[in-house]
């Protein structure tokens, strides 16, 4: 795609929301589209670290997934209420039905697919995600993907494979997917 885009068509587009598993690029995909539809992005793990003043990792040791969960709950919902956004969501987001139906009511939920080798090259060395702490991450990956793929799916307006091509290609597949389908 590329080049100039139909301004009017952009303009009425609600929300748009990334979602999939850990090293799918939901924030690197998420900020070249809102830069190619200048919107705001946001990273919703990235909100919670700035309104918590902690980090994730030290919020699951402090709080627990549960507690984790609740604040990640909490900040969509505020960031769902906003407009001319895009979103990238926590890779468990899903996991809570409340979160589903408020990402899928409120915007364009985009699921970002990549393999768990992709996943693993992509996070191998990140010590900022806390599920992945474990002696076999490639099989926490590939138990987390078993659990979600079904509720990422179930949310899902498109998806969009990520494990070839560039990020910036990637934004403006999405972006055609979403143009191509019509909206009531």
């Amino acid at each position: 795609m590329g080049g100039v885009l139909p301004k009017q068509a952009i303009d009425t587009l609600p929300n748009i929301y990334l979602v999939g598993p850990m090293g799918a690029g939901k924030t690197t995909v998420g900020r070249h589209l809102a830069e190619i539809l200048g919107r705001d992005f946001v990273d919703s793990d990235h909100e919670i670290e700035a309104k918590t003043g902690a980090s994730i990792p030290w919020i699951f040791e402090k709080e627990g997934e549960i507690g984790f969960r609740q604040r990640e709950q909490h900040v969509l919902s505020e960031l769902t209420q906003l407009g001319n956004l895009v979103l990238a969501t926590g890779g468990g987001a899903i996991t809570q039905p409340e979160n589903r139906h408020v990402l899928r009511s409120t915007g364009i939920v985009i699921y970002l697919f990549a393999p768990v080798e992709i996943q693993l090259q992509r996070t191998y060395r990140d010590k900022n995600r806390p599920l992945l702490q474990v002696d076999y991450p490639e099989k926490r990956l590939q138990a987390l993907l078993e659990i979600r793929d079904p509720l990422y799916k179930e949310v899902a307006h498109h998806i969009v494979d990520t494990h070839n091509g560039a990020a910036r290609d990637l934004a403006y597949q999405i972006l055609s997917k979403i143009l191509e389908t019509p909206r009531i």
